[in-house]
């Protein structure tokens, strides 16, 4: 049942980890960031280095769980490397024994679902099945190895109308019946790519395919109670990707389109784990509750949720009225424009709203 989509399970687990620890691709990849002086000076003997530790590292992995609990070890270093603090509230809300499905926005690939992960992980709290766009998968082995960190795809790739819906039922059913009856907690993000100008809005869309599995008679709001959803609001002080996002952004305003470059999802993955963030915060808000009458109401709720309990930092309140000809703290603006290196002016803008645009959906929030 839903094995096209959903994560490996403990039986499956020794064959895809064989699988992987011979892939060539993945041992250089490992390499790149376990040894990467190394694999400078020698590809093949950092790819053999990497194949050796994988198979003497992965003979505990006999479950999902441990496998997810290597990961969090493993992000715990990243994030104590990469970010001065981090920080999360609300947990306290939760219903340990009621499965949810959190919804945050999305500003890292990879880094968001992680997190989400990691605080739950430190609070004895089962962790997420998180989503993943087959946009993503672009090799077996990508897809082998997200599914085995408790991943689920989501099919974007469909070329027929008929496909497309077909696909998003299945993964309506499939986040339904992970909750309801798996008892599985369940990450996705608000929509479908990063919010690369730091406009925080739930797509609509997304809830419509949640509710694709409801049956007529089911009224929404008892639906709505059965998934759980939970909005969930991360901050990042700085954005190890602002650069990249910027130049994208400015791309698409001067020539209206953007094609991304080979290999660039992989980039954006790296640096969003191991380049510097300042502090991070995630606000995990209440559930959601309420008597809806569609998505689009759904939607803005969660929005109003995530916005309202977004952290700004120094970073925004600095770009914000930097851009707006008000005083900005030298310091804080001195880091920004640091960031801004290299950029042109179009760009330099970009970075600068990305920055700001949380104080002004806060601002239109409360008017």
């Amino acid at each position: 049942m839903f094995d096209d989509i959903r994560p490996f399970r403990d039986n499956e687990i020794t064959t895809i980890i064989d699988k992987l620890i011979n892939e060539d691709e993945f041992q250089a990849s490992v390499a790149q960031l376990a040894i990467p002086r190394i694999y400078r000076l020698s590809p093949w003997l950092a790819k053999k280095i990497s194949k050796v530790s994988l198979k003497y590292r992965s003979k505990g992995f006999t479950s999902v769980n441990k496998i997810h609990f290597e990961v969090a070890k493993y992000l715990k270093k990243i994030i104590n490397k990469s970010a001065q603090d981090f920080s999360y509230h609300g947990l306290e809300r939760l219903d340990v024994n009621k499965p949810a499905l959190f919804i945050s926005n999305h500003r890292d690939i990879v880094l968001d679902a992680a997190l989400v992960n990691l605080a739950l992980h430190q609070n004895g709290i089962n962790t997420v099945e998180s989503a993943v766009g087959d946009n993503l998968l672009t090799t077996p082995w990508v897809s082998d190895l997200m599914r085995l960190n408790k991943s689920f795809i989501v099919k974007r790739s469909e070329t027929t109308k008929r496909a497309m819906l077909n696909a998003s039922k299945d993964l309506s059913a499939y986040i339904h019946h992970a909750i309801t009856q798996s008892k599985q907690n369940i990450w996705i993000a608000q929509r479908e790519g990063r919010a690369k100008d730091g406009l925080d809005k739930t797509n609509p869309a997304l809830i419509s395919m949640l509710l694709l599995n409801k049956d007529k008679q089911t009224p929404i709001n008892d639906y709505l109670k059965q998934i759980n959803i939970i909005p969930v609001a991360i901050s990042y002080e700085f954005d190890p990707c602002d650069q990249q996002k910027a130049i994208e952004l400015a791309t698409k305003e001067s020539t209206g389109e953007y094609t991304k470059t080979d290999n660039e999802d992989l980039t954006s993955i790296t640096k969003g784990l191991l380049g510097q963030k300042g502090r991070i915060h995630l606000e995990f808000c209440p559930a959601l509750q309420g008597d809806f009458e569609n998505s689009k109401a759904i939607a803005t709720a969660i929005d109003e949720q995530i916005i309202s309990h977004y952290k700004l930092f120094d970073s925004n309140l600095a770009a914000f009225a930097h851009l707006n000809n008000k005083f900005a703290d030298s310091i804080v603006l001195k880091k920004l424009k640091e960031r801004m290196k290299n950029l042109d002016e179009l760009q330099q803008h970009w970075l600068l709203t990305m920055y700001a645009n949380p104080v002004l959906a806060k601002l239109a929030l409360n008017q």
